[in-house]
This record gives C-alpha cells, sequence and structure tokens, in this order.
C-alpha cells in the first residue's frame, strides 16, 4: 500500500470504480483470467517448499541455467489474422540484438500462407544483426483459444520468455532494459501493462473488480502485469500446461468472444 490517498482523489477514485464495475470488454476478462492464473502460478512456485506446489523441483539447470540460455530470450507472439501488423512486428523485433527466436501462435482455421512464411522468414534474414539469425516457428493450433499463448514450447532454447500481441512494438531498447531487470530477478514477471484488481464490497471477498490503466494511474500502484507484453520464465508456460486444473482452461476457451 502507498498510503491513503487525498480526499479529493479518493472520491473521484470511489466513482472511477463504480463506473469500471459496470463496464469492461468479456475479452480482457477472459484474458484477466489467463493472466492471473499464470500470476498464481509464479507466486505459488516462489513460496514453494523442496516438497510441495505441484511437484515442482528446483533444480539448477531450471533456476541456474547456462549462460547461453540466460544470455537471450523467446518472443511468444499471439496473432490472428492481422497480417500487416504481423509483417511490421516480426520485422521490428528481428532487429532486436538478445533475441533468439520467435514463436507466432497460430490458431486460425487455416495454416499460414507460403507467400506469408516467405515474406516473414526474408524479412528475418534482412533485420537480424551480429551475424546471428533469429529463428522462426509457427506454433499451429487446432481450436482458436486463450489458452494458446500460455502453451509449453518444448523446443524453447532460452529461459526468458516475451509474450507479446502482434500489435504491441516497443523500442528494442526497452524490451532490452526490461530482459536485463528479469534476468536480475527470473522467478518474477516484467512487463508493460499494469493493472489493479480490488475485493468488490457489494458481492463479498470472493468477488474482485478489474481497474484499467486509469486505476493504476489514480493509486500509484499496480496488483498484476498482464501478459500481453512481459517477460517471465519459460517453466510456468510447462506449470500452465501440465498443472492448470482443465475446469479454468475450459472457462477461458468457453467464454472467449
Amino acid at each position: 500500500m502507498r498510503g491513503s490517498l487525498p480526499v479529493n482523489r479518493r472520491t473521484v477514485f470511489k466513482l472511477r470504480q463504480v463506473g469500471i464495475s459496470t463496464l469492461g470488454s468479456v475479452k480482457i476478462r477472459i484474458l484477466l483470467c489467463g493472466c492471473v492464473a499464470l500470476t498464481l502460478l509464479a507466486v505459488a512456485n516462489r513460496n514453494r517448499d523442496s516438497s510441495s506446489f505441484m511437484r515442482w523441483t528446483d533444480d539448477v539447470d531450471s533456476l541456474h541455467s547456462s549462460s547461453s540460455s540466460r544470455g537471450r530470450y523467446a518472443i511468444v507472439m499471439n496473432t490472428w489474422k492481422r497480417y500487416d501488423l504481423l509483417k511490421k512486428s516480426i520485422s521490428h523485433y528481428a532487429s532486436c540484438p538478445r533475441l533468439e527466436s520467435i514463436h507466432l501462435v497460430w490458431s486460425e482455421p487455416d495454416p499460414p500462407s507460403d507467400s506469408l512464411k516467405r515474406f516473414l522468414n526474408h524479412a528475418i534474414q534482412l533485420n537480424s544483426g551480429n551475424g546471428h539469425r533469429v529463428q522462426l516457428v509457427f506454433d499451429i493450433n487446432k481450436e482458436d483459444s486463450l489458452n494458446n499463448r500460455f502453451k509449453e514450447i518444448r523446443d524453447l532454447k532460452t529461459d526468458a520468455v516475451f509474450s507479446i500481441d502482434d500489435d504491441v512494438i516497443f523500442p528494442c531498447s526497452s524490451v532490452e532494459f526490461a530482459f536485463t531487470v528479469w534476468q536480475s530477478a527470473p522467478d518474477t514477471m516484467v512487463g508493460y501493462v499494469p493493472r489493479m484488481h480490488w475485493v468488490d464490497e457489494k458481492k463479498g471477498k470472493d468477488n474482485y473488480i478489474y481497474g484499467g490503466w486509469w486505476s493504476v494511474w489514480w493509486t500509484g500502484t499496480y496488483s498484476m502485469i498482464l501478459s500481453k507484453a512481459a517477460f517471465f520464465h519459460k517453466k510456468y508456460l510447462k506449470l500452465y500446461t501440465d498443472e492448470m486444473p482443465a475446469s479454468i482452461k475450459e472457462y477461458i476457451t468457453r467464454n472467449r468472444l
């Protein structure tokens, strides 16, 4: 907590709570559900002991991996029928110095066209620097679900995952800085999209209100980071895939617009 808000500011914040509770996008709420689930995995993993939390063991390979895997990161990019945006994003991020690979979460009914593959591979070849060729991988999924963006990537060579949407572009300098911050605390999530939540006093302690960017601005704090632009350790993808209750995954798939 940052302390009490000034009276006038607190009043405005209360009014914003009322407004936010009656508005909001279903799509955002479903994405939030996935982000909260991923955050809970991170928190639980952080507080586990040697015999607890989903049989996860704390070995040297998972937390203190080689300098090669720690020195670079992979982008996991969610995309959906926005090919112009996808082309711009791939062309841009391919030039980031410490990027190892880009994994496209493809959930469209039709596979990527040959022309799209040629364009993206050419863009990567053109923009990759320092003598290192960024690898491009299409992760093809049979169904359209937000769960796909949290699926384990078995051939991932890096510990660090930068989860990003195809319409979000940050300067490489900002991405590299965030990666450096993540390296100092690899069990945490480091990102650009903070959000707030608080207990809905009208409905009880098990119900929460989701607050957008303005809630963060008014309170000067946040309670979560969205995965639409964030670094986290690849082990959380495995935990989500193998250990997340099926009921949560089904809820996310069923309620997405």
